[in-house]
């Protein structure tokens, strides 16, 4: 029984990636010029300033786990036996 080759480590496919994109987005919906701190508050949530800050630190952490994890991927490709990008 052969064992099918993996394939190639794309940072596309990495969710957390894709999470920044979209807490970044959020981010600048919410800055004063483009929409304000009201259109991303949630339905319910106290007044309080600061809420493109937050999502902007949430992109940063993201952008974190997902360039650590991508990386080790790579590192597991390459260990299989693949070519490393």
């Amino acid at each position: 029984m052969s064992k099918k080759a993996p394939s190639p480590p794309a940072w596309w496919k990495n969710t957390y990636f894709w999470l920044a994109l979209i807490l970044f987005l959020v981010g600048v919906i919410g800055l004063p010029f483009v929409g304000g701190d009201r259109a991303i508050r949630d339905p319910g949530q106290r007044d309080e300033s600061g809420l493109v800050w937050i999502y902007w630190g949430g992109a940063i952490v993201m952008l974190i786990n997902g360039i650590l994890s991508h990386r080790e991927t790579v590192l597991r490709f390459g260990e299989l036996g693949g070519k490393e990008e």
